[in-house]
């Protein structure tokens, strides 16, 4: 079978500016994000806040190379950067005072993916 690109532009935009960020700044951790948002749908990634909250303490930064989903709640303050997140789950991360980036706004701010956290 033939292996077909995703057809989704904003997508391989991001893929494409992760892997030349993750060369140029020497970065692993933007390529390892692009790798993880490069799998097929049915391998794409989605995660619950409830699983961010399991595996997040006050003030991390975490990165979802896929879409956060609004099961469970945050009771704590973090930075979450995700390629997409439902709505629900964006106003509950509002309500707990966390602080929800895109993944290209996270990765100018901090270029060497320092004390990031990936949550998949």
């Amino acid at each position: 079978m033939n292996r077909t690109k995703s057809t989704n532009p904003e997508l391989v935009q991001l893929i494409n500016f992760l892997r030349k960020q993750g060369r140029e700044k020497n970065a692993a951790i933007w390529l390892d994000v692009a790798r993880y948002l490069s799998k097929v749908r049915r391998q794409s990634v989605a995660v619950n806040l409830s699983r961010i909250n399991r595996y997040t303490q006050k003030s991390d930064v975490v990165v979802v190379p896929g879409k956060i989903l609004g099961a469970g709640s945050l009771d704590h303050s973090i930075t979450v950067a995700a390629f997409d997140a439902s709505e629900k789950a964006k106003e509950k991360i509002a309500a707990a005072k966390a602080k929800y980036l895109s993944i290209p706004e996270l990765v100018e701010t901090n270029p060497k993916g320092s004390n990031i956290k990936i949550i998949r």
